[in-house]
């Protein structure tokens, strides 16, 4: 979509999680002002058995895809954490979040936790609360998204329309040099000292 300012994209961020799955669609172009399009959380029952809740999870998303048509999926990139279990759970959400964007052929980000949060408050180590405080300011929201994974979600979304512009312009480079391959030396003319 384009508007005055030039690109518009629609990103749908997801903080994965198997108990709660955060779910946000943001709207914009870097360097102006965000839209937020719609906030939500997927829940599965953490009693339940974990493909039922795998499948829960998949079709939640793919209710928010189907429903809001993003133009690329951002979403947390899983760090190690103590508590094993829970990075599991995180993993395998993060992977169902990976396939039902993939399967679209809508382009997929990967954001750590700590590019997310200096994105969107200037500093890799802002915790929950000054994450909610700041999306809530970026986005004109009345108040912050709750939970907090909601919140999360919609952090991801505003990284990725920040960062996307710089990161495709370095793609683009390695691209092209890529297709260029390797540069040769000109050899230089020897009676006239230019390349011949």
């Amino acid at each position: 979509m384009i508007d005055e300012w030039g690109w518009r994209v629609r990103v749908l961020g997801v903080d994965p999680g198997l108990t709660r799955c955060g779910i946000g669609v943001v709207e914009g172009v870097a360097g102006r002002p965000l839209t937020m399009i719609g906030v939500g959380v997927v829940r599965t029952p953490a009693d339940a058995d974990l493909g039922h809740r795998l499948v829960a999870v998949e079709q939640g998303i793919e209710q928010w895809l189907d429903e809001h048509r993003p133009e690329f999926v951002a979403v947390e990139r899983v760090f190690s954490q103590h508590n094993v279990r829970t990075v599991m759970g995180t993993a395998q959400a993060s992977a169902v979040a990976i396939l039902c964007a993939s399967r679209r052929g809508i382009p997929v980000a990967l954001h750590t936790p700590s590019e997310v949060k200096a994105a969107v408050t200037g500093s890799g180590r802002a915790d929950k609360a000054q994450v909610g405080a700041m999306v809530t300011r970026l986005l004109r929201l009345a108040a912050p998204p709750k939970p907090a994974d909601a919140a999360d979600a919609l952090a991801l979304a505003i990284c990725h329309i920040w960062r996307a512009p710089a990161q495709n312009r370095l793609q683009q480079a390695v691209a092209l040099h890529t297709a260029q391959g390797p540069r040769r030396p000109h050899k230089l003319h020897p009676s006239k000292g230019r390349p011949a």
